[in-house]
């Protein structure tokens, strides 16, 4: 576009949105042109709160996916995590499920999946008695268990920070900011 002589590519674009682009182009804030070049083969797929029986499906591939990325085994997700993640409406969709399973995976330190459920804001937070409630403490309580797992090695390919997916000057950092040293990494 804009120039006088033709240029030939050969390539495949893919296009995504949420936008109404009938009511855009109508209203002067999206180009009809544009549009009619895009919509050569529309694809219509309906939000995730649409399709609630293909979330334990992508929570459990998630699940693997990031927990093999982040060297854990994580065998197992209660029945009212799950229930609970089906039953949210996820208004960022796949996306938004993606990045919460990774958070769950990062937090969890045993072989069953722990959410953050109080970050979908559903009030229906599944909890045990005596888990921390702020990711501040989600974080503290991690970072400690991972140094005990560790027994207070920090670098190397099974140092505390490998396991965590991070470089150790983060780690340090995190430790200073979070009052965690390696004496009282078993609190």
């Amino acid at each position: 576009m804009g120039s006088t002589q033709t240029q030939r590519v050969n390539v495949r674009l893919v296009a995504a949105t949420n936008g109404d682009l009938g009511r855009l182009i109508s209203e002067k804030l999206f180009r009809s042109d544009l549009y009619y070049r895009l919509n050569v083969f529309p694809i219509s797929v309906p939000p995730l709160r649409d399709r609630a029986e293909d979330i334990p499906l992508l929570v459990t591939h998630f699940v693997a996916k990031y927990a093999a990325r982040m060297q854990k085994v994580i065998e197992g997700i209660r029945a009212e995590v799950m229930d609970t993640l089906t039953s949210y409406s996820w208004p960022g969709n796949i996306r938004e499920l993606q990045n919460f399973i990774e958070c769950s995976v990062i937090l969890t330190s045993g072989s069953t999946l722990c959410c953050p459920l109080a970050r979908l804001g559903s009030g229906a937070e599944v909890n045990s008695p005596g888990e921390p409630v702020t990711l501040e403490d989600l974080n503290r309580e991690h970072i400690c268990r991972t140094l005990q797992q560790t027994r207070g090695v920090i670098m190397g390919p099974n140092g505390a920070a490998a396991r965590l997916g991070i470089k150790r000057t983060t780690l340090y950092a995190r430790m200073r900011k979070l009052g965690i040293s390696r004496s009282n990494k078993t609190s």
